[in-house]
């Protein structure tokens, strides 16, 4: 078979790492192989984002600089496969396919498992001298892991496995309703099936995924009904699995039995990521959160009696419309109260179609700048602070890849923390997907590093 070139650019969350994984895997039995840059490539997919800001202009920029690439391929007489997919494709799919008449294709992201028929058609109708002009953004989530559970996973250490897609929960600053769909759960058969897979291919980390992955539910082989919980006792009795993490956790979802697991099971990491979004209960309730900061900060205290070792991250927008300066305040006291090992924070920006989009009392940009350079700053040393309480302390590390030194190798805590480990030239090879103990002897804010123990 013919070998091609597959160049795929991911924007965003997990969800699409994972996505953009397995589109890899529908690919590759079609001989398409993945290559760094799209210069050369036969198939681009841009798997876009629409959570980040200005998500869509982004996605346009990319395609103008990707419009020369295949012209360029077209007068050497090679055809380029250009596809936009993901949730940008899945919220403005006519748009981009009228404003943008150089892709071929666009696909959401619960039709990608068609891939290989959609390029196939894409290159039979560029044969025929015709414009191909693609359009694929169903919902069928069930169909689209039917076809997924039957491919081969590669051999790997870390690897994702999604449980759970969509959202029902319609906080009104959000698009995942809109263009993931509304909450599905995969079948706890299937999960257990897809997790011996990858624990055969030698997978000792996985992460659980969903957009309100401890939302999951689902009927177990003895027709029990089943969360998250028992979900991960399960899974930590495959053998190989050593490691469990889940992500992104709603507070609405937040059980006594999941805090409990978290104290009960070695294998489930010592890590949590918890949005909150805002500090302020009156943003809250504009936001559609469900929750307070209150309930929010009685969650946080549960889980570290269970665990009294875990990391908390977070995410936060600054700026929501109507914020004022004492919500604002309110947020900046919840971040102290709860002290994170690491959060994402962002400028609220409107997306289309969304509630807040249309709220009055949008708050400036110049403000919104200013409020978050300084919860940066705050979650900023916290994270600091966090790596630097590891100093002294041995802690298990899974090497994934080389370091920035030829003598190094980086790997993951069980906090989730970048880790450099000096280890020698000779080990650097010999290391990969393992798990090590690893002597902390320095940090700063974004990694800490060690030699082994």
């Amino acid at each position: 078979m013919e070998k091609k070139k597959l160049y795929i650019k991911t924007y965003g969350c997990q969800m699409n790492v994972y996505d953009t994984e397995r589109m890899v895997d529908v690919m590759a039995p079609e001989g398409y192989m993945e290559t760094d840059t799209p210069e050369d490539a036969d198939l681009v997919v841009l798997n876009t984002c629409h959570i980040r800001e200005k998500a869509a202009e982004k996605v346009y920029s990319d395609i103008g600089r990707i419009r020369k690439m295949k012209d360029t391929k077209k007068k050497d007489g090679e055809e380029m496969v250009l596809a936009v997919g993901g949730c940008v494709a899945q919220a403005e799919g006519a748009e981009i396919m009228k404003r943008a008449p150089v892709v071929d294709m666009v696909f959401g992201p619960q039709t990608y498992h068609n891939l290989p028929d959609m390029v196939n058609q894409s290159l039979s109708l560029k044969s025929q001298g015709e414009k191909s002009r693609i359009l694929d953004t169903g919902l069928a989530v069930d169909e689209k892991f039917d076809q997924l559970s039957k491919k081969d996973v590669k051999k790997k250490a870390t690897a994702f496995l999604t449980i759970q897609e969509g959202c029902d929960k319609f906080c009104t600053f959000c698009v995942v309703p809109y263009t993931r769909g509304a909450e599905f759960s995969r079948s706890i058969e299937d999960l257990v099936k897809d997790a011996e897979k990858l624990a055969k291919a030698g997978v000792v980390e996985v992460t659980l995924l969903g957009q309100n992955v401890n939302a999951f539910h689902g009927v177990s082989e003895n027709g029990e009904e089943w969360g998250l919980p028992q979900l991960i006792r399960r899974l930590a009795k495959i053998d190989g699995f050593e490691r469990i993490r889940y992500t992104t956790s709603h507070p609405h979802d937040m059980t006594d039995e999941l805090l409990k697991v978290h104290g009960d099971l070695k294998e489930c990491m010592p890590y949590l990521h918890l949005p909150v979004q805002a500090g302020s209960d009156r943003i809250l309730k504009a936001m559609n959160r469900t929750h307070d900061s209150a309930s929010y900060k009685d969650i946080i205290r549960d889980l570290r009696k269970e665990r009294p070792d875990i990391a908390i991250s977070g995410d936060f927008i600054v700026g929501f419309p109507g914020e004022t300066y004492e919500d604002f305040k309110e947020t900046m006291e919840l971040v102290r109260d709860v002290k994170y090992a690491q959060a994402y924070s962002f400028k609220y920006s409107p997306r289309p179609g969304t509630p807040a989009a249309e709220m009055d009392d949008q708050v400036d940009e110049n403000i919104k700048s200013e409020r978050l350079s300084r919860l940066q700053a705050l979650l900023k040393q916290q994270q600091a602070d966090f790596n630097n309480s590891v100093i002294g302390k041995t802690l298990s590390v899974l090497i994934e890849g080389k370091g920035k030194a030829e003598d190094a190798v980086f790997g993951r805590s069980p906090y989730m923390q970048a880790v450099q480990v000096k280890v020698g030239a000779d080990k650097v090879e010999e290391l990969q997907g393992k798990i090590v103990d690893v002597k902390i002897n320095g940090a700063n804010t974004f990694y800490i590093e060690g030699i082994l123990a």
